[in-house]
């Protein structure tokens, strides 16, 4: 069942009123852009000529970077590293007008930081320093006190998990108890599925369905079956799933199942394309859209970031 334009337009049209924290793996994405001409004489791999190198809000924080992006209100919650990328994420969520009493800084412990090499639109190669051990308890009883604080300021919370140590039993636990009442969307990761029962709802790719339901998809009739699978164990309102080139499925605890073909004409790099739709799928539940409206609008937003290069977001003029 299609969505009419008219409602569509009446929730993308209130998220400039919407509020969302963002509590989840904060984290940086440099990217060094080059050419490549030559093939090195010491190995079979190929000479990078770098032209020039960008660094970019990253994990939770381009969640954050979308939201703002897609005209919302926005709050952030995470932990980085003392070093000079954390000091640089500070700098620049702060430059986006971001509130940063939320990010904690955990001695001996690194900002996760993701660097891509790409030679004429094309990654060649990605590392990752990073720390995936739990953050401190310290560290999450400070994210459960921002969390009070700005809790009459949201509307909304999404929970962006990297598996980089920041989404626990515990905090979930926490902001399942404060956050009652107020949408509660994740993002997940597989091994962290138990965390998530009684969250309002999920939006996991395919793969990540498959593993969270245990059961291994290969056509529609089994997405089905992975989706309700997902809604009877988590005991949620609304599964998302993303498909790629298939668009998404949405589930729904009323039973209803809605397939939205995708909208994206090319696509050059899915980096970031589940931040993206979680952080549009979010703002419409915010706005006061319901899931049918949540969903085909990230569906439209996430068609537009698959066609650029490097982390993207959606810009909304509304």
């Amino acid at each position: 069942m299609r969505v009419p334009l008219n409602k569509l337009n009446k929730v993308l049209n209130s998220f400039t009123s919407a509020r969302v924290l963002v509590i989840g793996d904060i984290m940086v994405d440099e990217y060094i852009w080059g050419k490549v001409s030559r093939i090195s004489p010491e190995a079979p791999v190929p000479v990078v000529n770098v032209t020039r190198e960008t660094l970019l809000l990253g994990g939770a924080a381009n969640v954050v970077n979308n939201i703002r992006s897609l005209g919302g209100n926005v709050f952030v919650a995470g932990v980085i590293g003392p070093d000079d990328m954390g000091r640089k994420l500070i700098h620049e969520l702060r430059l986006a007008g971001v509130d940063t009493e939320g990010v904690i800084v955990e001695h001996e412990r690194p900002t996760t930081v993701k660097t891509r090499i790409v030679a004429h639109s094309q990654q060649m190669v990605r590392y990752d320093r990073e720390s995936k051990s739990p953050i401190s308890p310290d560290s999450t009883q400070k994210i459960v006190s921002y969390l009070i604080s700005v809790l009459d300021k949201i509307d909304a919370v999404i929970v962006s998990d990297y598996s980089k140590g920041v989404i626990s039993e515990q905090l979930l636990k926490e902001i399942l108890k404060i956050a009652k009442g107020k949408a509660i969307v994740v993002d997940p990761k597989t091994g962290n599925y138990p965390f998530y029962t009684g969250v309002t709802a999920l939006t996991p790719n395919h793969l990540e369905a498959a593993e969270g339901a245990g059961i291994k998809i290969e056509n529609e009739k089994d997405v089905i079956t992975a989706g309700q699978a997902l809604l009877k164990k988590l005991k949620c309102k609304s599964v998302l799933v993303t498909r790629g080139e298939e668009g998404m499925s949405l589930f729904e605890e009323n039973g209803d199942v809605t397939h939205i073909p995708t909208v994206a004409k090319e696509v050059y790099d899915v980096t970031g394309a589940g931040d993206t739709v979680i952080s549009a799928f979010t703002l419409a539940l915010a706005a006061g859209g319901g899931f049918k409206e949540a969903a085909y609008l990230s569906n439209y937003a996430a068609g537009i970031v698959v066609g650029k290069v490097g982390t993207a977001t959606c810009h909304c003029n509304c």
